[in-house]
């Protein structure tokens, strides 16, 4: 996929390896809709395109020091967008598979020790997740996800609009993911600066 080059790019990457948020806003504004767009056009999904947009310019920030070293910017994003994308979509079937794991008896999952405490620590681990939920959210996220219901289906039998079940859904997941993550503080700052730059 095709990106236009943004004027005096190379300046500008000179700019935020050495710290220059206005650079990095510059840089932002210019590629984010094309960086939502592949990744839409990879996941056939906006939820998970616009978290990759977000999880790409968290990671040119914080790697800003390297950028001045990128001789054709374009065809790294297109390469980050591209890997990244994939990235997810691999997370999302390993937790696919994983919830279908948590769905089984737990004596069919005793193969080994180390199964039985990874099984544990993960189940634990996605237990904590749904807490951090609010009512609504967990009920959408038990319904959708795991119960494996349409949104339509959902919002009726909860008495709400589909597109509520969407927002609910799209908060949990978001949640959930940034649970996983592990590196809560970083990300919120950077969306918060992202967030202000739009």
């Amino acid at each position: 996929m095709a990106v236009e080059q943004l004027l005096n790019e190379r300046e500008i990457l000179l700019q935020i390896a050495d710290g220059s948020q206005a650079a990095f806003a510059q840089l932002f504004k210019h590629y984010h809709s094309y960086v939502f767009a592949f990744a839409k056009k990879i996941t056939h999904s906006e939820e998970l395109a616009g978290e990759i947009v977000q999880d790409i310019f968290l990671k040119l920030w914080l790697k800003r020091e390297t950028l001045g070293a990128i001789e054709n910017f374009g065809a790294y994003l297109n390469r980050t967008v591209r890997n990244t994308s994939f990235n997810v979509l691999r997370q999302l079937a390993h937790h696919a598979k994983l919830n279908l794991k948590l769905s089984l008896d737990q004596t069919e999952l005793e193969e080994s020790t180390n199964k039985e405490l990874d099984y544990r620590e993960t189940k634990r681990l996605l237990s904590d997740a749904l807490n951090t939920l609010s009512a609504q959210q967990r009920t959408v996220y038990r319904l959708c996800h795991q119960e494996g219901l349409k949104y339509a289906e959902a919002a009726e039998k909860m008495s709400i609009s589909p597109q509520t079940v969407h927002e609910y859904m799209k908060l949990a997941l978001q949640k959930i993911r940034i649970h996983f993550k592990k590196n809560g503080a970083g990300y919120q700052i950077l969306i918060a600066v992202l967030f202000k730059f739009k």
